[in-house]
């Protein structure tokens, strides 16, 4: 949901009310661990995007489509049920696991009835993150995360005591196997990738997917393979490395019906996870969350009816919106580099100068009314900024980029 300038509240994915309840109380109250996860640039942004009226954010990561018909109609229809009322199973009602091992075994590749793995149900797919970080590693423990990174794992490793060790990317957003290689030591638990990649919006390719999950496999580590995107593929198909012989007893794959279904108010997410962690994973779970809101998993059964050609209908336009976005961009090619995004809807800006991402934020919401995020935020090196392409319809695209284009330009040759 957009506030009254048109921007995102949760710009940085942390609602702004608390960053000021935090920062403004004279009480210290906060664990060591929160207190390093907050990033200060949250409140600077909020608070700029709402002193400057009209700013179109290209900050949003939402689709612009809302949710199958069928799931209000589900909603409607079961409101009263007394059994939504009472506690579920801790890790997803019977007759939606069903469903997602389905949808896995005719989309994914993923044979959950060979597999030595399960389906678990969380209330999103961050939450299926943080449980799996929980049940994998103790505190101390080291968690790779190839930047630019999703922040949330970051936020989530940390806040479970972890440690996170960054790996930086190539020029086009691509893993380097040799990098991943050395940076695992004895306290490596995992490799996390997110392909289709936010906030890059580049796709790995199958090859290198199965490569670092072989790394994976030869130094006893999970493979944390996000798949909130897998949808928004444009170029080639979506490819998913638990489909892969063996992958079964150390990869974990996260998936998520908030984008591709647009159910990200709902938070229902699920996620593949090897058998020998089902015992953690239900001591966790039933800790934080007890069990998925039994209505939500209602819209999630009601979103599956609808399916995955559903979803498509209403992604097939986003190549379109990416091309208005990149032919935008394209007169700043001497001074911006763009990842080639072939998924997701992101654009991820290396700018050549000297200034700091936040700085020139900070001039395109005051000066041109135009919002995206810095890439600082996603642990990005250098002058970077993330733009997000789908939440928006083709017209407001088209004229947040105008005002994009025209800031960058004049802000680059100032």
């Amino acid at each position: 949901m957009l506030d009254d300038n048109g921007l995102d509240p949760y710009l940085f994915g942390r609602p702004i009310a608390f960053i000021y309840s935090a920062q403004e109380s004279s009480m210290t109250v906060q664990s060591t661990r929160a207190l390093e996860v907050q990033d200060p640039v949250i409140p600077i942004v909020a608070n700029l995007a709402r002193e400057n009226a009209g700013t179109i954010s290209l900050g949003q990561g939402v689709v612009h489509y809302r949710p199958p018909q069928a799931v209000f109609d589900a909603v409607s229809r079961c409101a009263a049920e007394p059994s939504l009322d009472r506690y579920g199973p801790v890790l997803g009602e019977v007759s939606l696991l069903e469903k997602l091992r389905g949808k896995l075994f005719h989309e994914n590749g993923i044979d959950l009835g060979r597999a030595d793995a399960s389906v678990v149900c969380t209330a999103g797919g961050n939450m299926a993150f943080f449980n799996a970080v929980l049940a994998i590693a103790n505190p101390g423990d080291e968690i790779i995360l190839l930047a630019p990174y999703y922040f949330n794992h970051r936020m989530a490793i940390e806040l479970a005591g972890c440690r996170t060790v960054v790996v930086q990317t190539d020029q086009d957003c691509q893993p380097d196997l040799e990098l991943i290689r050395q940076a695992i030591t004895p306290k490596t638990r995992a490799i996390v990738t997110v392909s289709p990649n936010n906030p890059t919006g580049v796709v790995y390719s199958e090859s290198m997917l199965r490569a670092i999950n072989a790394v994976c496999a030869d130094r006893d580590l999970f493979h944390i393979a996000d798949e909130a995107y897998e949808y928004f593929v444009y170029d080639q198909p979506h490819f998913s490395v638990g489909s892969v012989d063996g992958a079964d007893s150390h990869t974990i794959s996260l998936y998520s019906l908030s984008k591709s279904y647009a159910l990200a108010g709902w938070r229902l997410g699920y996620m593949v996870v090897p058998n020998q962690l089902l015992d953690a994973l239900r001591k966790i779970q039933d800790t934080d969350l007890i069990c998925p809101p039994q209505i939500c998993q209602v819209a999630a059964s009601a979103a599956l009816d609808a399916g995955k050609a559903w979803c498509i209908k209403r992604i097939d336009g986003l190549p379109a919106v990416r091309d208005i976005a990149l032919d935008s961009l394209s007169s700043l090619r001497d001074r911006c580099q763009i990842a080639t995004p072939g998924g997701a809807f992101y654009l991820f800006l290396r700018l050549q100068s000297d200034r700091s991402d936040m700085d020139i934020v900070r001039q395109l919401i005051t000066r041109y009314r135009v919002a995206v995020l810095p890439g600082s935020a996603f642990g990005a090196q250098g002058c970077t900024l993330r733009v997000s392409y789908g939440a928006l319809e083709q017209a407001t695209v088209a004229e947040g980029m105008g005002r994009l284009q025209r800031g960058l330009t004049e802000i680059l040759t100032d």
